[in-house]
């Protein structure tokens, strides 16, 4: 688990860190949050949906079909996506809100990054404790994404407001039969084309209007993460056709059913 603590001259002056490797960190993600800047590009590349967080309406990157499964992560951490979201771009750095409602730069301590000594590492400040190059830039653009937030958030309300954002139930066809995902939501192109003039216009001025038709182009990359689970599934059932024991394990059937994002 991601253990994110402030970064302060006090406790990090004399620290370093480095960059991720890989995207490991991400490999239990079935979904990754967006932004409404990142939608144009991630459209492109990877099937989006709505999903309610915190009991808000937020556009996501869907990246599994089962709740802990990422399969745009390989055995080795790499990418297998053509864009990377920007919740990722920046780890294992993160901000936070603290008790007095600034945004702080955070690090994780639990990533296995953090170094007492240089050691080819990069520093978190200069030799006059002021942050260092790096780290400024980390801040700038994790200000760039926290300030999306608000837009994206703005986006969402005005699409719910107007009935646009309907239930996505997406049917998994495998060797094992049909698996149900549900938890997410797409827009009802129907009621987007049949929108009063004034209902439009307020929509696209909220933002969402290139939103919706992200969404809706996105959809057909839904198809990749299916080849992508069968070739999973293949690998996993080759691994568990026989226990330690020799056994035949056929547990890897019993996999049909209902999977839920909440």
């Amino acid at each position: 688990m991601p253990e994110f603590e402030a970064i302060t001259s006090a406790s990090y002056g004399g620290k370093t860190w480095r960059a991720s490797p890989g995207y490991a960190f991400a490999a239990h993600d079935a979904v990754a949050v967006l932004v409404l800047p990142e939608i144009p590009r991630a459209c492109l590349c990877l099937p989006l949906a709505f999903a309610q967080i915190d009991g808000q309406f937020a556009p996501v990157a869907v990246q599994g079909l089962a709740p802990g499964q990422n399969l745009l992560v390989d055995a080795g951490g790499r990418w297998r996506g053509d864009y990377v979201p920007a919740a990722y771009r920046a780890y294992p750095f993160a901000l936070a809100q603290a008790p007095d409602g600034q945004q702080v730069l955070c690090f994780d301590r639990a990533s296995g990054l953090l170094q007492d000594g240089p050691d080819g590492g990069q520093p978190f400040f200069d030799a006059d404790g002021k942050p260092a190059e790096r780290i400024t830039q980390i801040l700038q653009f994790l200000t760039q994404v926290q300030a999306g937030r608000a837009a994206t958030r703005r986006a969402c309300d005005a699409l719910q407001q107007h009935g646009l954002i309907v239930p996505w139930p997406v049917r998994i066809q495998n060797d094992s039969g049909v698996q149900n995902v549900q938890g997410l939501f797409r827009i009802d192109e129907k009621a987007l084309n049949e929108l009063p003039a004034e209902s439009l216009a307020a929509v696209r001025e909220a933002g969402a209007l290139f939103l919706a038709f992200g969404q809706l182009l996105s959809m057909q990359h839904l198809q990749r993460l299916g080849t992508l689970a069968r070739e999973q599934a293949i690998q996993q059932t080759s691994a568990a056709m026989r226990t330690p024991t020799g056994d035949l394990d056929l547990e890897f059937l019993n996999s049909g059913g209902t999977i839920k994002f909440h």
